[in-house]
């Protein structure tokens, strides 16, 4: 049976890998272990060790602290949230946005991050 922390710790991997780019492949290459073993870290069926984790962490280039920001909020009551999803990073639609906004001019950027602002207070 999985647990809690390791499926949240696969979820940041997966995460920040589909962030920057990085296929399961090429992050198995730059660790040195098969990408069928990635896919078992990334949905918690596989608990991945510390120094394993230490490589992940290099190969993805974040601390190792990464991998368990927003830990605590996982645990919080869904009658604290928002109607955001619970785990908005690991929607891969979601990510391909905000790579897609980092990629607009930052004049445009800001523009429009008012824009959807705006629309977020009247819907």
């Amino acid at each position: 049976m999985t647990h809690h922390v390791d499926v949240h710790v696969g979820k940041r991997v997966r995460h920040r890998r589909w962030l920057i780019g990085m296929t399961q492949q090429q992050l198995a290459q730059q660790v040195g272990i098969k990408f069928q073993q990635i896919q078992k870290y990334e949905t918690g069926a596989n608990r991945i060790s510390a120094s394993r984790l230490w490589d992940i962490a290099e190969a993805l280039d974040v601390p190792v602290s990464f991998f368990f920001e927003g830990l605590e909020e996982t645990q919080k009551s869904d009658a604290d949230k928002k109607s955001v999803p619970a785990d908005l990073m690991a929607d891969k639609e979601a990510l391909d946005l905000v790579r897609s906004y980092y990629a607009i001019p930052e004049n445009q950027r800001r523009r429009l991050f008012e824009l959807a602002r705006v629309l977020s207070e009247v819907a």
